[in-house]
This record gives C-alpha cells, sequence and structure tokens, in this order.
C-alpha cells in the first residue's frame, strides 16, 4: 500500500452522534438523556467539584506547610564545555545563548555550570555562576558579570 492509496485513518474521522431524529435511530425520545431529573434538562452539569451538599474532597484533606512552588527561582543551566563554542573574545549574554539554542527564552534566568573545560577568553554576562564556572572563565581570561 502506498501512501496515496491511504484515503483516511481508521477512526480519524468520527460522525458526530444525531440524537432526536425518531424511535429508529436509537437515539430518539430521550435522545440518550434517561428520563426526568436535572441531568435530562437543558444547561444541567453543576459546579465543579460539588457533591450534592456534603463537604467536598478538597475540604477533607488537611493542608499542611509551605509550596514553594510560585515564588521559587527558578534557572536555565548552562555548562562551560557548552561556550566553548562562541568565537574567541564573543560577549555572551541571554540574547546570544538564546541564538545558539542553548535557553528556551531570552528572559530566562542562567546559570552557568563548570562542567567541560573552556579554551576561549570570552565576556559572559549572565544571573548567576558556580565557582568552578567562575574560575575557568577568568582562568582563560574572561571576563563573567552578573545581570543586575
Amino acid at each position: 500500500m502506498l501512501s496515496h492509496e491511504i484515503t483516511s485513518i481508521t477512526g480519524g474521522n468520527k460522525k458526530r452522534k444525531r440524537v432526536g431524529r425518531g424511535i429508529g435511530s436509537g437515539h430518539g425520545k430521550t435522545c440518550g438523556r434517561g428520563h426526568k431529573g436535572s441531568l435530562s434538562r437543558a444547561g444541567a452539569g453543576g459546579k465543579l467539584g460539588y457533591e450534592g451538599g456534603s463537604m467536598p474532597l478538597f475540604r477533607r484533606l488537611p493542608k499542611r506547610g509551605f509550596n514553594n512552588f510560585n515564588f521559587a527561582c527558578k534557572y536555565e543551566v548552562v555548562n562551560v564545555s557548552q561556550l566553548d563554542r562562541f568565537d574567541n573574545g564573543a560577549t555572551i549574554d541571554a540574547k546570544a545563548l538564546f541564538n545558539a539554542g542553548l535557553v528556551n527564552s531570552v528572559r530566562s534566568r542562567i546559570k552557568v555550570l563548570g562542567d567541560g573545560e573552556l579554551t576561549k577568553k570570552l565576556l559572559v554576562t549572565v544571573h548567576k555562576y558556580s565557582k568552578t564556572a567562575h574560575d575557568k572563565i577568568l582562568s582563560c581570561g574572561g571576563e563573567a558579570k552578573i545581570v543586575a
């Protein structure tokens, strides 16, 4: 079978269920909603998490401690070995790292780690350095600045 002979993937185009079209269709009369009750009527559904007046699960479970999820300062990591791809004497900042595909966004907070070797003199301007990364950049005659 060739690609131009395939008409459609099985189950890819599912027909919508047409309800209320007579007894013979199998979805006539009550249209699959059952008899009476609030769920048989238009606009039914209720609030998310509502449990019929009993205490909801999220209020029954204890809440303890502090969650730092919303306040955590997340850094994107770049290793010294990855900086070696830049030209000698280049200025490296968030924009240069983004263009090289080493970080996901220009607005990312970036930390340089000291994994690998650096052979070029670079001017690196990022948010944070590990001690070994800072030492390796300076030992090559480069400069390590911190973004304010």
